[in-house]
């Protein structure tokens, strides 16, 4: 997977942006931004189907991410939802699928369908979303469990409880976590200590506060951007060498956590 790509959130909702959105996520591909992010939820699946339009195409370059609402978690529900979100963004296999937080349906029922996708070719690979310390540790107990490949979670530099022990647990288990709102829905934009790095190093922010995740072993990060100039900061962040000074710097700007924080969620 991909450390860097690209999320859809709110994509899909307006018919006036569809050109743009389609757009952006083209430049995306072309900038080598190949995971793509979305969700059956994301404008009630039309999310999907502007993926679908934008990847037309160029399906071998993508690595393809999509998640299934809780109540749809079901062992047969998981796989009709599968195959409506494959038809939306028209294709015939997910790289990775996403039970999108915990609902009431069994973990149980949901990992026999996702594995039931798996041997059908229909997916390559299955994660959670949202899940905490405790959701994991059930899920890697239950038969096939540890199967998970992913945990997509919030995570950004004013929001990084999950470095204390969730990560850790990830790490040596092998799940890579997938940091979703990594730019704090754009207000870290406007942390003030932030910008005034940004503007010695010659940067966006954008660029900065994504280069400190990306330090990070095991986590890729989605960032949403629907117009070609936030494409182009957020590709800027591979690009970008954070020096020791400068983590430190922000270290001392957004502290790690000094015990357990609970997972936040959005």
């Amino acid at each position: 997977m991909p450390v860097l790509g690209l999320g859809t959130w709110r994509m899909g909702e307006r018919a006036r942006d569809r050109a743009k959105e389609v757009a952006a996520l083209r430049l995306g591909l072309d900038l080598g931004m190949t995971l793509i992010d979305t969700a059956e939820m994301y404008g009630d699946g039309r999310a999907e189907e502007v993926v679908g339009e934008a990847i037309e195409g160029r399906r071998q370059q993508v690595f393809l991410v999509s998640k299934v609402y809780p109540h749809n978690a079901s062992r047969k529900g998981v796989i009709a939802a599968c195959e409506r979100s494959l038809k939306r963004l028209a294709t015939d296999r997910l790289d990775l699928y996403l039970l999108h937080w915990r609902g009431r349906v069994p973990l149980r029922e949901t990992v026999a369908g996702f594995e039931a996708l798996r041997g059908s070719g229909k997916i390559r690979a299955w994660g959670v979303s949202n899940f905490d310390l405790k959701d994991m540790e059930e899920l890697l107990a239950l038969p096939s469990g540890d199967q998970c490949a992913a945990n997509q979670v919030q995570y950004h530099l004013c929001c990084r409880g999950i470095e204390w022990d969730l990560l850790p647990l990830c790490r040596r288990r092998g799940i890579a976590i997938m940091a979703y709102s990594p730019l704090d829905e754009g207000r870290l934009m406007k942390h003030r200590q932030l910008l005034a790095i940004a503007r010695r190093e010659r940067v966006e922010p954008a660029t900065i506060a994504l280069a400190g995740l990306l330090t990070q072993q095991g986590v890729a990060v989605i960032p949403k951007a629907a117009d070609a100039a936030h494409v182009q900061d957020n590709k800027n962040a591979t690009d970008f060498a954070l020096s020791e000074h400068l983590k430190q710097e922000l270290d001392a700007v957004f502290p790690p956590p000094r015990g357990p924080v609970p997972l936040q969620v959005i």
